[in-house]
């Protein structure tokens, strides 16, 4: 970069700030500062000696110590909200973020906060945002929190119970519900995070007639901002809808094949980018057997993979599938038992059986009395599985367990979700949720 190493005199709120071009620059081009430098990022000075900024000029003496030195210190007589709120003014905030906590690593997060939930009982999930926040669903309601976790106003539904809930930005999320007998609701809506407004519904649209119905499982394609939910309506509706994230049309509906029932009743959805198709599982307790499928949504619509245990034998052990998640580096797919067995499928074979690893399993007996079945994700090459109060983390081509997070307080984990560089777990009692961060790393 041609950066002109010039000094430069800001005037903020009174006080006067001495520092360089270069220093202001470290703030990047979609900040305030970095309006102040041209196409080549050379700083174009004004006609005055200073610039001046009606802003809190404590508070941005800690954001210039942040861009000159990368680390952050705050005084104690500085509220973090105001320094907040201050940074989101300058555009600094991705700076603050990176100086609080580091990139990502299961295996050096540490408890960084835990949150009260707001109503007792289980909740039905959480998703991290992609800014660091989350939401947490509940019964018929969303509370939704930004990454300073500050709780956004919540999103009420009337009473119609929430299924699922995706980030498609920031600024809006996607919540799908039941439908409730003798009314036109239920559905999916896409919703502003900020203020809880419904922006639109989804519809779903069968024989040039829009019918009602109930949204299930959701997944999201970033490339084509398409929006996939698992539906079930009153007549044929049965099935997988897809939408455009941007203007919530329809565009393209999966009907169940003959003699598969489990596609609108998914547990789970996860969209393949590399393949081109999207996962669908569904397991007991919701059906009697679980059903795993790969769908091709291509010129021509089809089941590309599947898989089920129907009639298969329960083992002693009671190897039931309770979640998946596919695995497009291995081409594989990765699924747990109630007492955290991990189980391996290879998706180029049609005939795939479950490999269960027994150096992955974990526990041993009978599931504790408050059962919260096992969870999956994948981040960066790590595996992680949920299981009672715990969360465990597995690396290398083998998975091998290399740590585990756990937290006594809350009960049971039911869901957790990783995004925005942390982790949250939500807890069954009260709804508590733990926010987990990596430490940033020391600066030499």
């Amino acid at each position: 970069m041609g950066i002109q190493r010039d000094r430069v005199r800001l005037n903020i709120g009174g006080r006067i700030f001495e520092t360089t071009a270069t220093t202001l620059a470290n703030a990047g081009r979609n900040s305030v500062f970095g309006a102040m430098f041209d196409d080549s990022w050379n700083f174009e000075f004004n006609n005055s000696d200073q610039y001046f900024i009606d802003r809190n000029p404590d508070c941005f003496a800690v954001l210039l110590d942040l861009l000159r030195t990368g680390e952050l210190y705050i005084p104690a007589n500085i509220p973090e909200k105001l320094l907040y709120r201050e940074a989101l003014f300058y555009g600094l905030l991705d700076h603050i973020r990176s100086a609080k906590w580091g990139q990502f690593d299961g295996n050096r997060l540490r408890h960084s906060k835990s949150v009260m939930g707001r109503a007792p009982g289980d909740g039905t999930a959480i998703r991290a945002g992609p800014d660091g926040g989350c939401c947490v669903a509940h019964g018929s309601m969303v509370h939704v929190y930004d990454w300073m976790l500050e709780e956004h106003p919540p999103i009420h539904l009337d009473y119609q119970r929430v299924n699922d809930v995706g980030w498609v930005d920031p600024g809006n999320i996607v919540i799908s519900a039941c439908e409730r007998l003798g009314r036109e609701d239920g559905g999916m809506g896409l919703f502003n995070s900020s203020t809880g407004e419904l922006r639109w519904k989804f519809q779903v649209t069968h024989e040039n007639q829009v019918k009602s119905y109930t949204g299930g499982a959701l997944s999201f394609s970033s490339g084509d901002y398409r929006l996939f939910a698992s539906c079930k309506g009153r007549s044929n509706e049965y099935g997988i809808g897809v939408w455009d994230q941007i203007t919530g049309k329809q565009i393209d509906f999966f009907y169940e094949p003959t003699g598969w029932s489990h596609l609108g009743d998914a547990d789970k959805l996860q969209w393949l980018q590399g393949t081109n198709c999207l996962m669908v599982a569904t397991w007991f307790p919701r059906k009697d057997n679980c059903y795993i499928s790969l769908l091709d949504f291509r010129d021509k619509k089809s089941m590309v993979w599947s898989w089920s245990d129907m009639g298969a034998p329960v083992t002693a052990d009671g190897r039931r599938v309770r979640d998946a998640i596919a695995m497009e580096e291995n081409s594989s797919i990765c699924v747990v038992n109630e007492y955290e067995g991990l189980g391996f499928m290879d998706l180029r074979s049609r005939a795939a059986s479950v490999r269960w690893s027994s150096r992955s399993r974990l526990m041993e007996g009978k599931m504790p009395d408050e059962a919260c079945y096992p969870k999956l994700a994948l981040h960066d090459g790590q595996l992680f599985s949920s299981m009672n109060d715990s969360i465990s983390v597995f690396c290398g081509p083998d998975w091998v367990l290399t740590s585990r997070l756990r937290r006594t307080y809350g009960g049971s984990i039911c869901d957790f979700s990783i995004g925005g560089d942390r982790l949250f777990a939500l807890h069954s009692e009260e709804n508590v949720f733990d926010i987990w961060e990596t430490p940033s790393p020391p600066i030499l």
